[in-house]
Order: structure tokens, then C-alpha cells, then sequence
């Protein structure tokens, strides 16, 4: 609607371009706009995602010790802050209670997508009976791997975005200085040869 109505006061090619360029405005701008609910959630997930390499070394090295299930999901859940710890908490009451492990580590998969790899990883020992301080400081360093190549994937972005702004204040000064007084220089050139 904003399109239309540039494009009818500035009328023809101009105002059809000014049109286009306001409508795509107009349209990324609105698919940007969320909920504080859903921008809420995804902080979350963002906070479990940070949370998850510190909490898989931490349960690796409690079920390493020899430690019950539950009561290292327990210990490591009251070790690490929200959003992260409630729900280990949570986890471990229910493994105390005697419910089955793949449930509950399937549930919390299903729950928060960002802890998965750590749901899965859990029910894969649980089923398996082998050790899970092995596959939990795995996950941790790819974790740790992931979260380092996405951090220097934003600062390279940022370098861009950067140079941006820039670009567009030089351009025009390199034209003016650079290009205009060459070109008025050949016109005049080639005006006294004619």
C-alpha cells in the first residue's frame, strides 16, 4: 500500500522505483516484527545454546565420578544458572522418581531444539549402557567449535556493514575529484579541436 502510494505522487519511472524500493521496505520490515514472546524464546534458546558446552563437561565429569544419574543431572543443574539449570533440575527429580531416562531427555529435545545434540547424546548411553563422559565432552568441544566459527563469521559481517557507509561517502568524493575534472578536461579538449 505504501508502494502504490509513492509510486502515484511521484508518478512515472521515478515513482514506480521510489514505489518498489518503499514496498520491499515496507515488507522486510514487517516480517521483522515478533512478539515479545517469541522474541523471548529465542533469547532463550540462545542463553541454553551458550549454556550447553559448560553443561555437558559439567554432567560428563559428575557421571565420570561415579555419581547416580539424577543426582549428577541435579548437581550440574543447581551449578548452572537459568535457563539451563531449572530444567537439568527438573530432568533429575523425574530420573530420581524412576522415570525413563529416554523419555525425559527425548521430551527436552523436543522442548528446546538448541539442547538435542545433548538429549540425544543422553538417550544413546542410556539405551547403550556405555559411558556418557566420552560423547558429552565431544559434543562440548563441537559446541565450543560452532559458537567460535559463528562468532567470527559476525565480526567479518561486521567489517562489511562497516565499510559500507564509507564506500558510499568516498564514492561520490572520488567522482567529483577524480573522474569529473578528466572528463571536463577531454570535453573542453575535444570542443577546441572541433
Amino acid at each position: 500500500m505504501a508502494g502504490a502510494g509513492a509510486a502515484l505522487l511521484f508518478g512515472g519511472g521515478a515513482g514506480l522505483t521510489v514505489g518498489v524500493v518503499l514496498a520491499a521496505g515496507t515488507y522486510r520490515a514487517l516480517a521483522r516484527a515478533r512478539s515479545a514472546a517469541d522474541r523471548r524464546a529465542e533469547r532463550e534458546e540462545e542463553l541454553l545454546t551458550r549454556q550447553l558446552p559448560l553443561s555437558a563437561e559439567l554432567l560428563a565429569a559428575c557421571l565420570g565420578s561415579a555419581s547416580s544419574p539424577s543426582a549428577a543431572v541435579v548437581a550440574v543443574g543447581r551449578s548452572v544458572g537459568a535457563p539451563m539449570g531449572p530444567r537439568l533440575v527438573a530432568i533429575g527429580a523425574e530420573l530420581s522418581l524412576g522415570a525413563p531416562p529416554e523419555l525425559c531427555w527425548s521430551r527436552l529435545g523436543e522442548q528446546h531444539p538448541s539442547l538435542a545434540p545433548l538429549a540425544r547424546c543422553m538417550v544413546r548411553t542410556s539405551l547403550g549402557g556405555a559411558p556418557a563422559a566420552g560423547p558429552l565432552i565431544g559434543l562440548a568441544h563441537a559446541r565450543r567449535a560452532a559458537a567460535g566459527r559463528a562468532a567470527h563469521a559476525r565480526v567479518r559481517r561486521a567489517g562489511v556493514l562497516a565499510t559500507a557507509p564509507l564506500g558510499l561517502c568516498f564514492l561520490p568524493a572520488f567522482v567529483l575529484i577524480g573522474v569529473v575534472p578528466v572528463v571536463i578536461g577531454l570535453t573542453t579538449r575535444f570542443a577546441q579541436l572541433v
